[in-house]
């Protein structure tokens, strides 16, 4: 098979190149200030772990390759300004918005959006970084550097936030896994659950949404779409145009992961259905070292992305499925003495959706 080179070497790539092995496809992540280890192959193919990369001689070689998957729509994905304007022209929810200019007021932000305004960076800012509230009651001002470089948008009292993880093959064949609950912790995804019976009912509307969007930008590969419930309706956040945290229940949950559906995706590949093994919950592991007794539960699967420690820092994840939810249930509980806070109430959050 021919080699799949991926910018980016953290641990989504890593992570490509671990579910590639069985197809004996050979997935390359490369740093972006790393030299190339190799001349690429004209039928060698291109793809990314993350939609934004600075520029280097190596990421310039990688991103002109001729066989660069999805090359045109990292930066209009990339950018939340060309993001958002996507959103509106297929029409597809998202919050009211607006583009912070040279001239944009906060008073004339309360005014369009209500009495509180979410400030976002139009690119990074990932994990709740790259953030700024607007609080009309406390008379706040749009900070210095961020016009032109933000846009504002509604606050959306939303009832919970999922996602949906989807891919399409390069004959524009869509496969959907089934909604994610997500768990959110200043910012930082800390807990996914999938599947729940209850969301089964906009799981349409999610999939109608998310292929319309893969079906518009002629997208190969897999993307996440993060979404607010808001009653029976759902509003799109925002969009990765790769493989995402919140799909990595699927490593476990699933006869194909997120992971391998790209690969076979961009590589050209014939796709197929996941089949989901059971119930999943997929624990971030944030800030935290590592803890070798997680391993001695029953059903638990750690991936540790071997970097440094620190505050904040995704380190690894885990995962447990299992077909019966009591014994799931044990094990989380088993779990849960050993990690510090705010871990508690990210194991009573999972513990009281999985009932």
């Amino acid at each position: 098979m021919n080699k799949v080179w991926v910018l980016g070497a953290g641990q989504l790539g890593a992570m490509m190149r671990h579910a590639a092995m069985p197809l004996n496809i050979d997935v390359v992540p490369v740093d972006f200030n790393q030299a190339l280890p190799a001349v690429l192959a004209p039928d060698d193919v291109v793809t990314a772990e993350i939609e934004l990369w600075p520029d280097t001689e190596t990421t310039t070689a990688l991103s002109n390759h001729p066989h660069f998957i999805n090359g045109k729509v990292f930066p209009r994905l990339a950018d939340r300004y060309t993001q958002k304007q996507l959103l509106d022209e297929l029409d597809i929810a998202t919050a009211p918005w607006q583009l912070v200019e040279v001239a944009t007021q906060a008073d004339e932000l309360y005014q369009t959006l209500g009495d509180t305004v979410l400030l976002k960076r139009r690119t990074g800012g990932y994990d709740g970084r790259g953030q700024f509230w607007l609080k009309h009651a406390q008379a706040t001002a749009i900070p210095q550097g961020w016009h032109e470089q933000a846009i504002a948008e509604q606050k959306i009292p939303f009832d919970e936030e999922v996602s949906l993880v989807g891919a399409r093959d390069q004959q524009g064949n869509l496969y959907f896994y089934p909604l994610t609950l997500n768990l959110h912790v200043d910012g930082i995804l800390m807990a996914s659950i999938s599947p729940l019976e209850r969301l089964a009912g906009i799981q349409s509307e999610a999939e109608e949404m998310l292929g319309k969007l893969l079906t518009s930008l002629d997208y190969v590969g897999v993307m996440a779409m993060e979404c607010f419930r808001v009653g029976e309706n759902l509003m799109v956040n925002e969009l990765a145009p790769r493989v995402h945290n919140s799909g990595h229940w699927t490593q476990s949950g699933a006869s194909i992961s997120q992971f391998e559906y790209h690969v076979r995706a961009v590589a050209g590949l014939p796709l197929a259905n996941a089949v989901i093994k059971g119930q999943s919950v997929m624990i971030n592991l944030i800030g935290v070292e590592r803890d070798n007794r997680w391993m001695a539960v029953a059903g638990t699967e750690l991936y540790w992305y071997g970097k440094e420690v620190r505050v904040g820092r995704k380190v690894g994840h885990l995962n447990l499925t299992s077909t019966d939810v009591q014994q799931l249930h044990g094990s989380l509980n088993t779990l849960q003495p050993y990690f510090p806070e705010p871990y508690p109430q990210v194991f009573s959050w999972v513990a009281n959706n999985l009932r």
